[in-house]
């Protein structure tokens, strides 16, 4: 999207992993400190995750952020923080889903979100993959109620194991966003980074067209693409890339700051 010579940003969206916190889950001073420029200019800041909540907090209150809004589970459930309100939470039936998986991929792994909480989950998932309190629950349980959203993890495949898969499972009335791992997040129909944003503009008062958003996984895109300037991680997947307006430099070269500093 071609910007006006005056553009600056209203608000900021930012994924976490990969783009505020490396993988192996440290938050850098000097991301915290790009983040905090973007704050004292009067600025809101949205973490923007696949993250569920209970997980999110954490980062929220890590940045020091203040009281705002958080959009997580992949647009599925946005809050108001602190103290907690949840504001937005879509959910859909399971059911199908758990059975597709079962057919098509009877050894993966298979959780499903408690919004605050935690997982129920199949089996025992690598240690951490999943945040909270996680409970085993028979397949009974997994399809009992409506979730925001369905993991699906196999350590023994590849994401191009699992990008085939998801091809195969030929998922209807759900979306669903591949990982960097063999890992397949299945949320509601329609429901993505871009829709629980667009809740958060509303009630802000604040134009697509004036979000600056940042973020370097496939779900991701949907956000890059809605916002007024989408900008990639360096070390995304190319569809990623070709999804942003523009790509910055990778996390360990300071992309997320780098681009931060360019309005702030």
């Amino acid at each position: 999207m071609a910007l006006a010579a005056d553009w600056r940003p209203k608000l900021v969206a930012l994924d976490i992993d990969g783009t505020l916190i490396d993988h192996a889950g440290v938050l850098p001073d000097r991301v915290y400190a790009a983040v905090h420029r973007v704050i004292d200019a009067g600025v809101p800041v949205v973490l923007s995750t696949g993250r569920g909540w209970h997980s999110t907090r954490m980062v929220f209150d890590q940045l020091d952020l203040p009281p705002g809004f958080a959009v997580s589970s992949n647009g599925a459930v946005v809050v108001t923080y602190p103290p907690t309100e949840v504001i937005r939470e879509v959910t859909f039936d399971p059911t199908d889903v758990l059975d597709r998986v079962a057919e098509f991929a009877p050894s993966a792994l298979v959780a499903t979100e408690e919004v605050g909480v935690g997982y129920r989950v199949s089996d025992h998932f690598p240690d951490g993959d999943l945040h909270g309190e996680i409970v085993k629950v028979s397949d009974e349980e997994l399809r009992s109620r409506p979730v925001t959203r369905v993991v699906v993890r196999d350590p023994n495949s590849s994401v191009h194991d699992f990008i085939g898969l998801a091809h195969r499972l030929g998922l209807h009335g759900v979306s669903y966003f591949i990982g960097y791992t063999a890992w397949l997040d299945i949320a509601p129909e329609g429901v993505h980074k871009a829709t629980g944003l667009s809740e958060v503009c509303a009630r802000l008062g604040v134009s697509p067209a004036d979000v600056l958003a940042l973020g370097d996984g496939r779900n991701d895109i949907e956000m890059l693409r809605w916002a007024g300037r989408g900008v990639a991680i360096g070390d995304a997947p190319d569809e990623v890339k070709e999804a942003a307006d523009a790509v910055t430099d990778g996390f360990a070269e300071w992309g997320t700051p780098n681009e931060l500093a360019r309005w702030f």
